[in-house]
């Protein structure tokens, strides 16, 4: 070392070994270099622990807007060094071009092949109205009710033309056309409908089941179900998911594993 550094660092004599006053310098430089590289393994450590940053979330309507004072307060108070982003749409979009970290969406198909879908939960959909409605036109007591009534309609990305209801007895299933005074590709414009006792109205379970709660909105016809729906997180990878990422997807699981 001392001839590649062309420095002599320990003088050698009968009484043994010592530092030179080049040694000295040579050995306080180097142990100024591995602290360093400990304190930077130290900081990347506690950011793997602790998961911080700028997450840029894209979310359909109902859980960036509807959904969002369940599951965001805890979110924010479990990981303070997460500086969320949020971006509420019902259109799908690509994580790379659109500068995304993670999306999340209820059904539908991926926008991109590349796309990995992680399922955060499968939610039941459930018919309500406000009990104001209910009161003006009655209460539907079987699926052919739902003629006389007025529905409120969803018109967004492939929009189903009927209610398929099945009959949690026997399985019986009902076909209920889709009529009504109202259509819109919002799910936040029908819920506000809804609340305004304009009509009937389909929405996931976790979408409504503060409102029922409060008695702000009443399940119509619960002794039938319509198809479930899946909600998931679309990522870019599977594997080498920042922490932050990783953080936030748990943490929805968790969410809906819990309501």
């Amino acid at each position: 070392m001392e001839q590649s550094l062309g420095a002599r660092l320990i003088h050698r004599n009968t009484h043994g070994l010592s530092p030179t006053a080049a040694g000295e310098r040579y050995y306080a430089a180097c142990i100024d270099i591995l602290q360093r590289v400990d304190a930077a393994s130290d900081a990347l450590t506690d950011e793997q622990r602790q998961p911080s940053g700028r997450l840029r979330v894209s979310l359909p309507l109902a859980i960036g807007v509807l959904e969002l004072g369940q599951w965001l307060p805890a979110f924010q108070n479990r990981y303070p060094g997460i500086e969320l982003e949020l971006s509420c749409s019902d259109q799908f979009v690509n994580l790379a071009s659109d500068g995304f970290d993670v999306a999340l969406r209820i059904d539908g198909p991926l926008a991109d092949a590349s796309m990995v879908a992680r399922t955060l939960a499968v939610a039941d959909v459930v018919l309500v109205a406000a009990p104001a409605y209910l009161a003006r036109h009655g209460v539907p007591q079987q699926p052919a009710d739902l003629a006389n009534h007025s529905l409120l309609v969803y018109a967004g990305t492939d929009p189903s033309p009927e209610w398929l209801l099945c009959a949690n007895k026997d399985g019986a299933l009902s076909r209920v056309p889709l009529h009504g005074r109202l259509r819109s590709d919002a799910m936040t414009s029908l819920h506000a409908a809804a609340l305004a006792g304009l009509g009937v109205a389909a929405f996931t379970r976790p979408t409504v089941q503060a409102e029922v709660a409060r008695g702000q909105l009443v399940h119509v016809l619960p002794d039938h179900a319509l198809p479930p729906r899946r909600y998931y997180a679309m990522l870019p990878s599977a594997r080498h998911l920042a922490p932050k990422v990783r953080a936030f997807v748990a943490h929805m699981a968790d969410h809906y594993a819990r309501i």
